[in-house]
């Protein structure tokens, strides 16, 4: 799949989340997602791609959930 695809999929689960008020269980959410539902290829693939670009374009919940 290619990173663009993971980018876009990464953010609208976190846009998902948008209207939890609680940033931490947002996070959490995002990424317990990404734990049960993608697989450890697609979640290596997305953290690399976020490591090579500073993790510009995703949002920051994505970005959180991934450290």
């Amino acid at each position: 799949m290619s990173s663009d695809n993971l980018v876009k999929m990464a953010n609208q689960i976190a846009h998902y989340f948008d209207s939890e008020p609680n940033r931490v269980l947002a996070v959490q959410g995002v990424r317990q997602h990404l734990q049960s539902f993608w697989t450890p290829a697609m979640r290596r693939q997305l953290l690399a791609w976020s490591e090579a670009n500073g993790g510009e374009g995703l949002d920051p919940k994505v970005r959180e959930a991934l450290t």
